[in-house]
């Protein structure tokens, strides 16, 4: 069976599947990151991976020894940050380990018992996918804390942002992919010159018509190079102001010409474009009125017994006419207890997105079936919506958080550039 592998929505390519083709060769190493070493049975286990994940996704494979190199060099920039992270006495505990594997097995309709099972059919063993997933999370925390807990943004920005007309109601959105062709840090004219060179040969195959997503993950330097350069739906102010400013003339399929960051080069296309919904800078906004219970997992509370539990209680809302808040009072382990389960009014963004998402699709009167979010499992009762006027601190704080998005990326690659330049890497693929 296929399973699905993935993460708080980033998708986990992870070196956790065997590639059994053919009689296994002595290992040796590939590369040597600081004073660790990648081997070839590593590199072997990712290709075979990635191979897989892009025959599932449709995007045309590059040639075997560009993919090779293209994930040699993944492995290379994880490996860097998981050594930093380890230096820094940056851990991911057991129990926050647990919690996303069984959001992981919840995501392919399964228990634990036959997540496992299944994970053994398809070669894998637990303990290497358990360590497998404890280093994606280990990846995003580093970035939370080395890029994003660090980005700073103004009082002039956030008025300068709110002062643009163009953030406002009704701004469209961009489905976007990329390519990055990374600069070293104080990279010389000549280096340059080559890396833009290089730019120019495959922007020239982007004109041409040639698989975009296929040209990605042969030649760019971004983390998100393997699934085809996707960046998924974003407003324009929450782009890098380099790619909002080249995207707003194009049509769909259509690809920017090269663009200079402070990461090197770009070429962006877009895939689909769609008018928006309200931005950071819209005056009203639709909140929400709602109570849920909450259920939290334990080593005595599995998934399936706090799904169960909810499961439960919401019969005896829907069919047996109980009330939500009393069964909140008695049952629900949030601190909204005490309140019968009431949030008040929620703004848009207010909430995790698994809850948001549920909370969206539901009617006033209607009641959720049960959601699971990093907190645990909700039942979620939605009494009323309105539309309400933001206020302006409301309307700062999320123009802030549009501002940090943007920034994000560009400081992300940014800081992936100066770990890549600091670190002592020795390649040894072509001695195979």
């Amino acid at each position: 069976m296929k399973l699905i592998v993935t993460l708080l929505a980033v998708s986990l390519f992870a070196s956790s599947a065997l590639a059994a083709d053919g009689p296994m060769e002595v290992d040796r190493i590939v590369a040597v990151v600081n004073s660790e070493v990648i081997t070839r049975s590593d590199l072997r286990l990712r290709v075979g991976q990635v191979t897989r994940q892009l025959s599932r996704q449709g995007t045309p494979l590059p040639p075997a020894d560009v993919l090779e190199r293209q994930v040699l060099e993944r492995q290379i920039m994880e490996r860097l940050q998981i050594q930093l992270a380890n230096e820094t006495s940056l851990r991911v505990d057991d129990v926050t380990l647990d919690r996303a594997l069984g959001r992981i097995a919840d995501n392919n309709k399964l228990s634990m018992t036959d997540f496992r099972k299944a994970l053994e059919r398809d070669g894998i063993t637990w303990e290497r996918f358990r360590e497998e997933v404890r280093n994606e999370i280990l990846l995003t925390r580093v970035r939370e804390r080395e890029v994003e807990g660090r980005i700073v943004i103004s009082d002039a920005e956030v008025n300068n942002f709110l002062a643009n007309p163009e953030n406002v109601v009704g701004q469209e959105e961009y489905n976007l992919a990329h390519i990055l062709f990374r600069a070293p840090e104080g990279a010389s004219p000549e280096q340059l010159a080559r890396l833009r060179a290089k730019a120019e040969d495959v922007a020239a195959r982007v004109a041409r018509g040639e698989a975009f997503d296929k040209l990605a993950a042969s030649y760019s330097d971004a983390p998100d190079a393997l699934s085809g350069g996707n960046l998924g739906w974003r407003s324009a102010e929450r782009l890098p102001g380099v790619f909002a400013e080249a995207v707003t003339s194009l049509k769909p399929g259509e690809a920017t010409p090269i663009l200079r960051s402070a990461a090197g080069f770009h070429i962006v296309k877009v895939m689909d474009r769609k008018g928006g919904s309200h931005s950071a800078a819209a005056t009203q906004v639709q909140q929400t009125r709602a109570r849920h219970i909450l259920i939290k997992t334990s080593e005595v509370v599995s998934d399936a017994d706090a799904r169960r539990r909810l499961t439960d209680l919401r019969e005896r809302v829907v069919q047996g006419g109980a009330n939500f808040a009393e069964l909140a009072r008695q049952h629900s382990a949030d601190i909204s207890a005490a309140k019968g389960g009431d949030l008040g009014w929620i703004y848009p963004a207010d909430t995790v997105p698994e809850f948001e998402q549920a909370m969206d699709a539901l009617k006033p009167g209607e009641v959720s079936q049960p959601v699971q979010s990093p907190f645990g499992w909700h039942l979620i009762l939605v009494e009323e919506r309105r539309v309400q006027d933001i206020s302006d601190d409301r309307k700062r704080a999320a123009a802030r958080n549009a501002l940090r998005e943007r920034k994000g990326d560009e400081a992300y690659q940014d800081w992936l550039r100066q770990l890549r330049d600091r670190a002592y890497v020795e390649y040894r693929l072509e001695e195979q």
